[in-house]
């Protein structure tokens, strides 16, 4: 049975408040930011499904800003297409599979009543996506939210961050989709043998004063030894106590692999 939960901060802020939360073996975490620094709103949003039988999470974490409107339509129009989504992904693995599902987004993020739609809410949004099947992690980037991938084989090699922050994408009154070729990032990986943590989060995070996670290892070194929901508490705690003003939303779960990773032919 698929295990699902989505939020907006114009539903609860969360502010001066951090709140982590499970979500079956998922962790979702929400910080409002601090009234103290001068915020007064939320516009971040999320979105979890799981479905452990079949092997898969699709994750979704938004940052709108001059209202949270387009990040309540993005969460809609994706819960719109959640059974041919979810029929997708309970699929063998195979590159057809992660094909489609990017023509999948591609056409309900280019659907002419969503797109009317964005043409009428205030502001927009950027909007991350991960999902996981099997062993392999892929993602759809819109904007300035960061996925990680953390393994102890890549951290090795400096290796945390996935996707890169693009800045002026959005979706909603000023929509990517609108353009004559719309903007976006995406990407496969393989996930290595062994205990992988994914974690998605938006920008209040790494915007902290003092920059206390600017960098992807001092995230992953919160996270590496500790529980997931205690490591997320933990980022959230440190960035309250750094008088954050922006709001953080992190989605984050460990997935262990069975199968052998990639090497090089001489290892």
């Amino acid at each position: 049975m698929m295990q699902k939960f989505s939020w907006v901060g114009s539903e609860i802020t969360y502010i001066d408040q951090p709140v982590v939360q499970r979500l079956h073996h998922a962790v979702v975490g929400r910080f409002g930011g601090n009234s103290a620094s001068g915020q007064t709103k939320n516009e971040d949003g999320c979105l979890v499904w799981i479905d452990e039988k079949e092997e898969w999470e699709f994750a979704m974490v938004l940052d709108s800003h001059n209202s949270a409107q387009s990040a309540e339509l993005v969460i809609r129009q994706i819960e719109k297409h959640k059974t041919s989504i979810a029929l997708l992904l309970s699929g063998k693995v195979s590159v057809e599979l992660f094909d489609q599902l990017e023509r999948n987004l591609l056409q309900l993020f280019q659907e002419d009543g969503f797109k009317e739609a964005c043409r009428h809410v205030q502001g927009e949004t950027a909007c991350l996506i991960a999902v996981r099947k099997g062993k392999y992690l892929y993602w759809f980037s819109i904007g300035d939210c960061l996925l990680y991938l953390f393994h102890p084989e890549l951290a090795a090699f400096g290796q945390y961050q996935l996707n890169q922050r693009q800045f002026y994408e959005w979706v909603g009154q000023v929509n990517t989709f609108e353009q004559e070729i719309p903007c976006f990032s995406s990407g496969i990986r393989e996930l290595r043998q062994g205990e992988n943590q994914l974690l998605l989060t938006t920008d209040g995070l790494v915007e902290c004063p003092n920059a206390v996670f600017a960098e992807p290892e001092s995230i992953w070194q919160q996270c590496r030894d500790a529980d997931t929901a205690d490591g997320v508490a933990a980022l959230l705690s440190i960035i309250q106590k750094n008088h954050v003003r922006d709001s953080a939303t992190v989605v984050s779960w460990t997935v262990d692999i069975g199968e052998p990773a990639s090497y090089a032919s001489n290892q």
